[in-house]
């Protein structure tokens, strides 16, 4: 979240920040429409968030650092949905506990929405007053983080929606596109490495904080795979006993796999000889030309021992994305699962960006010289700096436009929900 000043926007016109503005808040409206007020109130567990509350928290994160500090004159919507909408901001004060935002069966999602509206309005008297660098730098961190929530909002429907017995889908599960005769990226590219620069620089737009500073890191030779371990792959691995073999997993993973009883990945069911999946389309065959997704860091590494390579590291991956456009399966794509990743004309990394979030080897720990943002926004990543790894690229729920090469996503190693899936690197 590194606040760069951002050049102050003028008029009421569709370009610029009011103009970014408006486009995130309407994605995440288009996100939840056909939602029903039970859909965005249920919390399927202590992990997930309901959409309902979603909508509202990224609403009260404007109106709580921006708005009310800003806005001469602004009143709050309703005093109370401080403490309902709060995430994790001890600054700010007492929240409702995470475990139970799925009793709020109140407000109701008219009334969210209502809030979401008041909010934008007052937005826009803010933008008619030309915001200092300073407050549009936070408006540019908070669609970044409404951003944030728009995948979650995703993968939290994801979630909720496999609890059904109806198996409902999100989205019409419509057939899926297919190019015939294309083959899937194959083989490894090698890197030499060296002592490079890595992280977020000044003057490169937007960054959070924990992407910086910028600084030098020591990579050592390496080959990274050319596509993700796919559907298929993961098959071959159940097949031959990946989730029975002890020698293949870290001491934590295999003890959460047997305490857990994981033979597959999150979602994964078998009908007969056919492994299917639940998605925001609805149950589907496993696409076993598709990079696998939901499955945890700790199965990642037992998959990686079983092919014999590893995990890269988030440096080697940073290295693989710098050159490379981003472009991706998005989840403005509408497809809302991963897609085969084809082989690039030149035989290099191809599926750097989207598809599935790809584990690291790295802690998520802060670069040298990292300094949190001043005030309230300084809890936003450096508090969660224990316990969890990198993951790079961004996925099929992502919102277009919101990642980067030095982007930092961030689990705990067990979770399996987000849409997390990897590729493969080895010494050479």
């Amino acid at each position: 979240m590194k606040l760069h000043p951002v050049e102050k926007q003028e008029g009421e016109g569709g370009s610029g920040l009011q103009g970014l503005y408006a486009k995130v808040r309407s994605e995440t409206d288009m996100l939840a429409a056909g939602l029903s007020d039970a859909d965005t109130t249920v919390q399927s567990m202590e992990d997930a968030s309901p959409a309902k509350w979603h909508m509202a928290h990224v609403s009260w994160f404007f109106e709580e650092i921006i708005l009310k500090p800003h806005l001469p004159g602004y009143r709050e919507f309703n005093e109370r949905f401080s403490f309902l909408f709060n995430s994790y901001y001890d600054a700010v004060g007492a929240r409702q506990p995470r475990p139970k935002r799925g009793m709020l069966t109140r407000p109701s999602l008219q009334l969210v929405t209502e809030y979401r509206q008041y909010v934008d309005d007052h937005m826009n008297r803010l933008f008619a007053l030309v915001p200092a660098s300073d407050v549009a730098a936070l408006i540019e961190l908070g669609l970044n983080h409404e951003q944030q929530h728009q995948e979650l909002l995703l993968t939290d429907i994801l979630h909720l929606f496999a609890q059904n017995p109806l198996k409902p889908a999100f989205r019409d599960p419509g057939p899926l596109a297919y190019e015939p005769g294309r083959a899937l990226a194959s083989g490894y590219t090698s890197f030499d490495g060296g002592v490079l620069q890595f992280g977020a620089g000044k003057g490169s737009g937007f960054s959070f904080d924990c992407e910086s500073p910028r600084a030098e890191q020591l990579v050592q030779p390496f080959s990274l795979a050319n596509g993700l371990v796919t559907g298929g792959d993961w098959i071959a691995f159940i097949a031959d006993g990946g989730y029975e073999n002890s020698l293949l997993w870290l001491s934590d993973g295999w003890a959460m796999c047997e305490s857990l009883g994981w033979q597959a990945p999150l979602y994964w069911e078998q009908r007969g000889d056919t492994w299917w999946t639940m998605t925001l389309r609805g149950m589907q065959p496993v696409d076993v030309d598709a990079p696998v997704c939901h499955v945890s860091y700790y199965e990642a590494d037992a998959y990686a021992a079983w092919a014999g390579k590893r995990l890269p590291n988030e440096f080697e991956l940073e290295l693989a994305a710098r050159d490379q456009p981003v472009e991706g399966n998005f989840a403005s794509s509408g497809r809302l699962r991963p897609a085969p990743v084809y082989a690039r004309e030149d035989g290099g990394v191809a599926g750097i960006y989207g598809n599935v979030w790809q584990w690291t080897t790295s802690s998520f720990a802060p670069y040298r010289g990292y300094k949190p943002n001043e005030g309230v926004v300084g809890e936003y990543n450096g508090k969660f700096m224990s316990g969890q790894q990198v993951l790079r690229g961004g996925s099929c729920a992502t919102p277009e436009g919101h990642i980067r090469p030095t982007y930092r996503n961030f689990w705990h190693p067990e979770k399996r929900w987000q849409f997390t899936g990897l590729r493969l690197a080895e010494d050479y």
